[in-house]
């Protein structure tokens, strides 16, 4: 399915979006914590999946980066697909995201890995995230919030049997730290 390069008009129902996060440089908790309180400007984050250490894949094998933390929101929102990339790109921004050269460390890695049942492709989003299948430390805190749950084109399984036939063989180590979910509920004006 190609999505239309139009502004759509907002949705009246919320989409259940999944985001990953990653981070491997400076703060690496403190930039996840802001990360998902940032969220919340884009929808209610509904839940957040346990943090999980993993190796940095790099493009050359023998250099050496800092170990990733990684996790996953979900977020209900009425926000585009198209808008929430444009929100996540601007969190990042706010927390000094450089992006030289594929695969770099960072302060702040988001990805939009799910965007309800929508398979989208533009030249600006790809939607089931491309990559999403074949990395273990997106699987795992995914299949931690919804095991369950069906990803459509071109995948046709679950989150757990997408996790259960990945590739991806890096060990993850669950951080004792969690994120905090922001409280959903509307406070008073």
């Amino acid at each position: 399915m190609k999505a239309e390069d139009t502004h759509p008009a907002p949705r009246s129902n919320p989409v259940a979006a999944y985001v990953g996060l990653g981070a491997n440089l400076g703060d690496r908790m403190g930039a996840l914590q802001a990360a998902v309180v940032a969220l919340a400007k884009l929808g209610v984050v509904v839940a957040v999946s346990p943090v999980y250490c993993s190796e940095a894949h790099t493009l050359d094998p023998e250099a050496s980066a800092p170990e990733f933390l990684n996790a996953v929101a979900h977020l209900q929102t009425k926000r585009s697909a198209e808008e929430v990339l444009a929100g996540l790109h601007r969190i990042e921004q706010q927390h000094g995201r450089q992006r030289p050269v594929r695969w770099a460390p960072r302060t702040l890695d988001l990805d939009l890995l799910l965007y309800g049942d929508l398979a989208i492709a533009t030249d600006a989003l790809v939607v089931p995230h491309p990559r999403f299948h074949l990395r273990r430390f997106v699987l795992q805190p995914l299949a931690d919030l919804a095991p369950a749950l069906w990803v459509s084109a071109p995948h046709h399984a679950t989150v757990s049997e997408l996790l259960a036939r990945c590739p991806d063989t890096h060990a993850l180590r669950r951080h004792a730290q969690p994120l905090v979910c922001p409280d959903a509920t509307p406070k008073p004006a």
